[in-house]
Order: structure tokens, then sequence, then C-alpha cells
């Protein structure tokens, strides 16, 4: 008796980091009813229909995916969205040119007419989610083959989707939830007719840049504006002048009035991934393994964009909206690194694990369905270690420059030639294609990217051969040693300046008249063709295989898990299905003697100020009102311009733009970062450290009416004073 009581004691404690704790969870807005008790409880005063409900209009009528990986906002009748500034980003480049430089300056459209159309760029909207995992699993059986398993699942899927928008004008997708344990129907309605509205200039919208990336405390203006527009009938339509702006079924109240310490709050959005339940083998090779080699590379590849970037305004608007992307991941790793270490998740991992094992060899049924499962894990990550590791430099290293990107479309013709014994007229006219791809590469200013790139494939190139191709690799050892007495760099700059890739000319001479077998000699294509034989054509196929197997293991391992702690509430890993998360506007201690504040105020913009850094450089404008303390309404009840503020929202990628919301269901910020000490909390949550960064609206407010002057934006909002 004593044995078994002690077994308990100890499962529970090691299964704490398994559920969900305070503050943890991303919860799905259909089941939000079951969290009611404990969102009023901690001073939510709106009910669970408030925030979903299909047949009235609700919380989630206002919110949206924008794009393919952030959230948006409605906050007027007439289709108005807010997301972040860097969820807009490459929108605002796009419309950018130096003399009409809207990135560095902002944009505003004072009337709709001025407003403009974003091509690419879509909004998708939720219209009702079901759970439909019985028909999903309808004809499934143990006895099936995990392809045959598959196959049936793809089926129900197809009728499912098919059913749901058969004479609608809706998309649907079904999801799985649990590894496969659960599955949801998603019906939404899509919109593509979005314009541009309204941007900060850079050093209010990106103020901090990379420095303050994922950092707290942050002074940064990150937000944006759109509208949704739509057909004379109010449904989705390509663009046309004749659409009209969007009336959402509901749209956000402004709540001018913060929040302070304490105070309730959640997040409603579209967050991207977590992966909760990953095991320790796959936790020790993200920490020690993955992460730190994309770390290394994507540091070389800043290095060179900034240098690049500083030459002058041509450069930055060239290269800003891919370094934004570069360096987000880079951050992101190295604090995910640190927090995973300071957490000791592998070990915490293994000892759940360990509990794991003993729970179930107690009965032959716990036996029978997860004895061994550890153990089979530990196998597959084993052997799929190399080839994961293989596809990561692939993707990371040998194509992060251009001249290996064009390698890839050259022999991707090549491939198809070998593939579908294509005619001589049939691979000219993909050879064609190609060609006019890189005739738009090569523009006016290559010349000078050229260089850049270059330098980009040189220290990328060198990364990967010694890290990896060195020891895996035997042929590119002998080129280096052969031809170029084991000079790494003297190597890949041959490579790069003899590639007819890196020349205009020599291109069009080499494409015009395509011969494979020509091409194959060209140095870079002949070195990406090597790797990719081994890495795409022989390593994928088996790395698909062993990644099926360890995914057919964590359905039953996260069934077996759930089983375990059947009295438990376990939220589902976010795949970028709406979620809603709640918690308190909380401060933290980042480290010994130090403890966050939970709000910044414009104080800190002036404080961080310094013009010979890019992206510590103060607007005139900005700087005139701060003189004057002319916020106008949008003062805390100090008389301070708050800026931003951190609370306990469990947050991840796809969440940036999402609203951040009071207790009555009114817009006090947007969210648009987590803070660095929290960014393992993908694979591992710490309540006490973990923090969601979000502007205050009172900001994205303020830079509206008083450093914009655009009333017009202001006049269509409604403001709760």
């Amino acid at each position: 008796m004593k044995r078994k009581l002690f077994l308990f004691t100890t499962l529970l404690g090691l299964l704490l980091p398994m559920v969900s704790l305070a503050d943890e969870g991303m919860w799905l807005p259909l089941l939000i009813q079951k969290k009611e008790a404990d969102m009023q409880k901690n001073g939510m005063k709106i009910t669970a229909k408030d925030i979903y409900d299909v047949n009235n209009a609700s919380l989630k009528d206002a919110i949206m995916l924008f794009g393919s990986g952030c959230t948006g906002e409605f906050v007027s009748n007439e289709g108005l969205l807010l997301t972040n500034h860097h969820c807009g980003y490459s929108y605002i480049v796009r419309q950018s040119t130096v003399e009409r430089d809207y990135l560095t300056n902002g944009f505003w459209a004072m009337q709709k007419t001025e407003e403009l159309p974003c091509n690419g760029l879509s909004i998708t909207q939720l219209v009702y989610m079901e759970d439909v995992t019985d028909r999903v699993l309808d004809g499934i059986t143990n006895k099936m083959s995990e392809k045959e398993r598959a196959e049936v699942v793809e089926k129900n899927i197809k009728e499912i989707t098919q059913k749901a928008t058969e004479n609608t004008h809706y998309e649907a997708i079904v999801k799985p939830f649990y590894y496969g344990n659960q599955y949801f129907l998603y019906v939404n309605e899509v919109f593509t007719d979005i314009r541009l509205v309204g941007a900060p200039p850079s050093n209010i919208g990106k103020f901090g840049g990379d420095t303050d990336n994922w950092m707290w405390p942050r002074h940064t203006g990150d937000f944006s504006i759109f509208r949704v527009y739509a057909d004379k009938d109010n449904k989705p339509a390509k663009y046309s002048k004749d659409n009209v702006p969007f009336k959402p079924k509901k749209f956000l109240k402004i709540n001018l009035q913060g929040l302070k310490e304490g105070d309730f709050t959640f997040v409603f959005g579209y967050p991207g991934t977590t992966q909760q339940f990953l095991t320790s083998f796959a936790v020790d090779r993200v920490m020690n393994y993955e992460d730190p080699a994309r770390i290394k590379v994507r540091k070389s590849r800043l290095d060179v964009y900034n240098a690049a970037m500083n030459e002058s305004s041509a450069q930055r608007l060239r290269y800003a909206a891919g370094v934004a992307g570069i360096a987000n991941g880079w951050k992101k790793w190295i604090g995910e690194v640190r927090g995973l270490k300071r957490l000791n998740a592998v070990e915490k991992k293994k000892d759940f694990e360990r509990e794991f094992n003993l729970w179930a060899n107690v009965t032959t049924q716990r036996k029978e369905d997860y004895g061994g499962l550890i153990n089979s894990f530990e196998k597959l990550y084993s052997e799929s270690s190399k080839l994961e590791m293989s596809y990561l430099y692939l993707t990371e290293a040998v194509l992060a420059s251009d001249l290996m990107k064009n390698a890839r479309l050259v022999l991707s013709v090549i491939n198809n030639d070998k593939k579908d014994n294509l005619s001589k007229e049939a691979l000219q006219e993909q050879a064609d294609k190609t060609l006019d791809r890189l005739e738009k590469y090569f523009n006016n200013d290559y010349q000078r990217h050229i260089k850049v790139d270059k330098a980009i494939f040189i220290e990328t190139m060198k990364i990967f051969y010694n890290d990896f191709a060195k020891l895996n690799y035997p042929w590119i050892r002998e080129k280096i040693d052969l031809n170029h007495k084991g000079n790494v760099e003297s190597y890949f700059a041959y490579v790069y300046d003899n590639s007819f890739l890196s020349n205009l000319k020599s291109s069009q001479k080499r494409l015009k008249k395509f011969k494979p077998n020509k091409a194959l000699e060209d140095p870079a294509i002949e070195l990406l063709s090597s790797i990719w034989e081994v890495v795409i054509d022989k390593n994928v196929p088996v790395l698909i295989d062993v990644d099926n197997k360890i995914d057919s293991l964590y359905r039953i391992y996260v069934r077996g898990i759930m089983d375990m702690n059947s009295a438990k509430e376990f939220y589902p890993d976010a795949n970028l299905t709406l979620r809603v998360a709640y918690g308190n506007i909380k401060t933290y201690k980042p480290r010994d003697g130090v403890t966050y504040l939970t709000h910044t105020t414009i104080d800190g913009i002036m404080e961080k100020e310094n013009p010979e850094i890019y992206d510590y450089v103060v607007e005139k404008r900005l700087k005139e009102l701060y003189n004057n303390k002319d916020y106008g309404i949008y003062a805390n009840e100090k008389g301070e311009m708050p800026i931003a503020f951190i609370a306990s929202n469990h947050t991840t990628g796809g969440n940036s733009g999402s609203p951040v919301l009071d207790a009555n269901g009114n817009l006090v910020g947007i969210n648009f970062d987590r803070n660095w000490e929290g960014t393992m909390s993908d694979i591992m949550y710490d309540a006490d450290q973990c923090r969601n960064i979000s502007i205050d609206i009172r900001y994205c407010l303020f830079i509206i009416d008083k450093f914009a002057g655009a009333k017009n934006i202001i006049d269509e909002l409604t403001i709760v004073k």
C-alpha cells in the first residue's frame, strides 16, 4: 500500500509539467464553455457565448487569420482591421520605392480612394467549427497498417469537406488534434480584396529592430491597418473598383482605460505551432543540435545583410523583409535553447518517461497498448538523426544564397526531364520559363547584390562543409583537397565566380539553347545536384517513413498520457486554428535581483534614442509630441503615454496581431511578441517566465491621431472612454 501511495504522489509531481497550469493553455473556442467558470473566477465579466456562438454574432466574428501566419481583428463596421506592423511588413515593402518609401516614412490613407490594394494578401474568417472525430475515424480498425489508416482518414476528410461546402462559397479544412486522436472541421470565408490603410514609419513600427526583438521592456509601435472589401452582397470577391467595404457581423470596441497589474486579459487568435508532448529524444535534438546549427548559419547571413543594409536606403529596402524573417527565427532559437537548458527540459522529460513506463506496465492491457513506446521512440529518433540534420543544412545553409536557389530552378528542369523524358521542345519551354525568372532577378542593381550574395554563399557553405559535409560528403572534401589545397573559402569562391548563374549574359547563353548535360557541368549546379541526390532523393524518403512512424507513436503516446491523467484537462497543441488564451497582467523576474514591470511609456523611447543607430532613431514629430506632452485622450491616469505591456497569456507564432481583450471583451492591445525568457514555451511552459508582449491600444490610436493626423480612421472606431 505504501509503495502504491508513493508511486501515485511521485506521478502527480512529475506529471504537472505535462498538464495545463495557471496561465498555460490555448483553448478551442467551441469548447470554451468548459473554461468559462475559471475565466470568470480570474476576472472575466462576459460569457463563453460572447466569445464563440454559431447562431449569434460573437467575438469570433471579429477575428481573422491574416495572410498565412498572423492574426487580425475588425475594429469598425466597414471592414477596418488591425494587425502587427511586422505582419503587414512585406506588403508595405511591396508598395514602397526609393521615391515613395512608405516603409521609412509611413503611409496613411486619408480617404478610402487612397487605400492601396495588396495583391496576394487574403484574410480567412471562421464561420463555424465542428468535432468530426467519429466521421473521420469511421472504418478505422486496430488491424490496419498506418498507410491503410491514412487512406481511410484522407477519404473521410474529403467527403466531410465536400459536404460542408456544397452549394456555398465557403472553404473547409479538417485539422487533427492530439496527433490524430481528435479531428475538427473548420468552415471558413476567405477574402482576397485587402487594401493597406495605414502604417507608421519603421522607426515607430519597428523601433528597436532586431536588438529589441523578443525582449522586454519594449517600446515598439508594432501595428498596421488594412481594410477588407467585398462585393455588393457582402461576399468575397476579387479586387474590383466596384467592391465596397466589408461589413463584419462583429467588430471590437476599444477600451481607453488600459489595464493594471493583476487585471484579467485574454488573447483571441491563430497560434501556429506548439509541441508540448515531445519526448526527451526530440527535445535533446532541438536543444543540442537543430537550434544551434540554425543559429550559427543565420548569424552568418545576418552579418552580411546588415552590413549591406547600412550602405544605402536602396539596400535597406532590398533586404528589409528578408532580414526580418531571418533574424526573427535566429533570436527566437537562441532564447529557446537557453530556456530549455534553464528548465532542465531533457531530464524532466526523461523523468516523466520513466514514470510513464511504470504506469504502462501495471496491467496486461496497458502493456499491450503502451509498453515499449519509449524504447521505440529512442530507436526511431536515433535512426533519423543524421537524416534530419542533412535536410536542415540543405534548407538553412545550402539554399541560403540566391545562387543556389537559382541552381535549384535549373536543376528542377533537369530532373523533370529525367523523370518525364521531355521532348526537346518541352524541355526548352521549361528552360525559357526559368530564364524569364532569372532575367527578372538580374535587375539594374544586381551587380551590387551579387557581391552580397557571394558573401552569403561562401559563409553559409563554409559552415555547411566544416560542420557537416566534411564528414558526410567525401566528394566535396576531395574537390577542396585536390583542386584548392584544402582551402574551403577558395573552393566556394571558385564555384560562385565560375557559375553561369552569377552572370546574366552567361545565363542567357546557357538557357536559350538548353542542354541538360552541359548545365550539369556548371560548378554550382553540379554541387547542388550531388547534395540534392543524397538529401532529397535518398534521405528524405527514408526520413518521411521514419517521421510517419514517429507520428503514429505520438498518437498512441498522447492517448496514453491522457489515459494516465484522465482527471486532467489537456489543451491541444497549436496548429494555426482559432484559440483563446487567458491570464493576467503580471510582472516577472528574469534573473537574480531584477524584476520587470508590466508597462512601458514613451519615456523609454527617449531613453533609448540614438540617432547613429537606425533602429533607435526617434521621429521628429514624435519627439515634438513628447516634449509638449501632447498626448490628448490617450494618456494614462498619470498623464504618461503608454506604449506596451506584458501579460501571462500563452501565445506563440501566429498570435502576432491577435487582439488582447479586457474582462468585457474590449480591445486593449495588439499582441506582437513573447519575452525572450519564455520562447521555449512552444515545447515547455514556465508560468514564472512566459509573458506575451502587446502594444497598448492607446499608443496605436495616439500615433494614428496625434502623430499622423488620420482623423478619418479614428472616426470609424467605437471607443469606450
